[in-house]
């Protein structure tokens, strides 16, 4: 609420128009450096390394405010759990599984859910041969040469599987940590090499190698990518040495589990500490890694492989070529022989990810400028700047009307949802209604749905003195004999909710919607909409008042934009590099409306994240991370 004591509205200077049972994966140990690392022999900190309060926080691979979590963990209060096997979904043209324990499991996602919750390599290969009588995959480490060798199962084979080494090709730290976990080093390798075939002590092996790419969070190389069996002729072996606590007490970087890396080990794409804790506070990355927005260094092949990495999608993002990469990402190798872990894993992730559609408007009406009320239709005259919305332009946007009067905004978030103001409901569910594809603020167009409301969840901490906790969900009333609460309409399209407060930064452009007051104090005829920033450090405009964990800020410092008197409960919304909208933020409060220094504030939506998932459910509002 503004210092007039009345709630926000839409302020534009520029033109005045009047019209989103668990087990833990990992248990963080603590982090002996208590500084970012520097440079040795030197006070200089690195210049890959991001600001010390993200060191502070001892993120990993689990941290899912940073990083997605694969199929087989869901993300809970900020950290990746492991699921229960029966959680994982039966996914068209999955690949069954064969255990160590002879089991048969339904996919990929299954067996690592198991090997998940139990710590151990429970994966053997891809199949259904998985009697007593079909050999088990092994890992070998050759205790004189260190060379990497694995007995891949093939029902196909006489001897039911083949042994082989592995290739240097694309061998790296992440694959020695899992090779060494496997063989019972719980802080995995401290180097992976390469050696020479030609090398004499190396000569008493197979003629064929297989490459293996390793993530990082794998149990056993099983579960990583392996590609064809080539011959060796001259091609170089992989080598892993095991972990041993170094003696001297030097340490470039100290992971959170306690290992001990060199600098240059860090951000670079590679999960050289074990648990990724050495790639989650970048502000650059060595090596032609990729950074995510987040300060998280990806493997350079992990750009346009149709899997999102980067929490915002960055990585996948057209905008992001091949050719901006300051290194060649390495050629595809073939994958005909073997069934491929990451194929199966995206399978099951496209799976997951397509129940939920949200953040993507219709596009097919989005430009649509003919109003029609009922009884009459009318063309509006587009204004320059584009400060009105066309009709049905933002179509996450509701009007909340109390007793048919219309003084808050909302947003829509799916299924029988609408996300809201605290201040701008009561528990008294019968007063209001809700108003679906508004456009002028005094009558209905073609494609308004009115629902009745169910219920009001107001959240349980919200002080109406500081508008903490400044958050409310409208549940809407079912159609007759349906679960649902509107008809299919094609200017109704949810907006998704944001799990992490991470996925987008200051100075971010987002958009502000709203029927508030222009610049002349006038109340707008139609919707109206416009661009905003994203401000950081807000607790200096606003004091102890401001909560930065709950409360954010947008606007423009010089108080050209704003929202304003009449725009309380409306939607903040960013979109992310794929062009997927989320509402960042609830129009709550502030001071001295369109002046400079006093930005908008908003609830973050994100830090509500589970109590919004606790009222409607897991797949109401949860895309990833499920």
């Amino acid at each position: 609420m503004r210092s007039a004591g009345v709630s926000l509205f839409l302020l534009f200077l520029l033109i005045a128009y009047s019209e989103m049972e668990t087990t833990p994966t990992t248990q963080p140990t603590t982090m002996v450096n208590s500084s970012a690392p520097t440079i040795p022999g030197t006070n200089e900190t690195d210049k890959f390394f991001g600001p010390q309060e993200c060191w502070d926080k001892k993120l990993t691979r689990a941290s899912c405010d940073l990083v997605f979590c694969p199929p087989w963990e869901r993300c809970i209060r900020g950290h990746c759990s492991c699921k229960t096997p029966y959680l994982c979904p039966a996914v068209v043209n999955g690949v069954p599984v064969c255990g160590r324990d002879n089991r048969n499991y339904r996919s990929f996602c299954q067996v690592m859910a198991v090997s998940c919750r139990t710590r151990k390599p429970v994966m053997s290969h891809f199949g259904l041969n998985c009697g007593d009588n079909q050999p088990k995959f092994n890992t070998s480490i050759d205790p004189e040469t260190r060379v990497v060798k694995v007995f891949v199962p093939d029902a196909r084979s006489p001897n039911g599987g083949e042994e082989l080494l592995v290739c240097g090709k694309t061998w790296n730290m992440a694959a020695a940590n899992v090779a060494c976990k496997e063989k019972g080093t719980p802080l995995g390798a401290m180097a992976a090499h390469r050696i020479e075939h030609n090398n004499p002590t190396a000569t008493n092996f197979p003629s064929s190698c297989v490459n293996v790419r390793c993530q990082g969070y794998e149990t056993s190389l099983a579960e990583c990518v392996i590609y064809d069996k080539v011959r060796i002729a001259t091609k170089n072996l992989a080598t892993a040495t095991c972990y041993e606590a170094p003696s001297d007490t030097a340490c470039g970087f100290t992971c959170v589990n306690g290992k001990c890396v060199s600098l240059e080990q860090t951000c670079d794409g590679v999960d050289d500490c074990g648990d990724g804790s050495d790639e989650m506070c970048c502000k650059a990355c060595r090596k032609g890694a990729f950074l995510c927005k987040t300060g998280v260094c990806v493997p350079k092949d992990a750009l346009h492989d149709k899997q999102i990495d980067c929490l915002d999608g960055k990585d996948e993002s057209p905008k992001h070529t091949l050719d901006n990469m300051r290194e060649p990402v390495p050629q595809q190798l073939r994958n005909s022989d073997y069934i491929s872990s990451k194929d199966e894993t995206a399978k099951t992730r496209e799976h997951l990810e397509s129940r939920l559609e949200c953040g993507i408007p219709n596009m097919d009406i989005v430009d649509d400028e003919v109003f029609e009320e009922r009884g009459r239709s009318s063309r509006t005259k587009r204004v320059v700047g584009g400060i009105p919305s066309k009709p049905t332009q933002i179509q996450w946007q509701i009007a909340l009307g109390d007793k048919g009067k219309i003084d808050c905004g909302g947003a829509y978030i799916g299924g029988c949802w609408v996300l809201t103001a605290a201040h701008c409901v009561r528990p008294n569910p019968s007063a209001f209604m809700v108003y679906f594809s508004m456009w002028k603020k005094s009558s209905a167009q073609g494609t308004t749905d009115i629902v009745l409301v169910k219920n009001i969840q107001i959240h349980p901490k919200y002080n109406a003195s500081s508008y903490e906790n400044d958050i409310a969900l409208v549940q809407l009333e079912k159609l007759p004999f349906s679960d649902k609460c509107l008809e299919d309409n094609p200017a109704v399209r949810a907006v998704c909710v944001p799990w992490s407060t991470e996925l987008f930064r200051t100075n971010h452009t987002c958009s502000i919607s709203g029927w508030g007051r222009t610049a002349e104090g006038k109340r707008s005829r139609v919707l109206l909409w416009a661009n905003v920033s994203l401000i950081d450090n807000c607790g200096n405009f606003y004091g102890h008042r401001f909560n930065k964990d709950s409360m954010l800020c947008a606007g423009d410092l010089e108080g050209k934009v704003d929202s304003c008197q009449g725009d309380d409960g409306g939607p903040l919304v960013c979109e992310d590099e794929l062009g997927v909208s989320y509402l960042w933020g609830i129009v709550s409060w502030g001071e001295k409306c369109g002046q400079p220094g006093f930005p908008g504030v908003y609830t973050q939506v994100a830090h509500y994240f589970e109590w919004i998932r606790l009222h409607t459910g897991w797949p109401a509002v949860t895309k990833f991370n499920s």
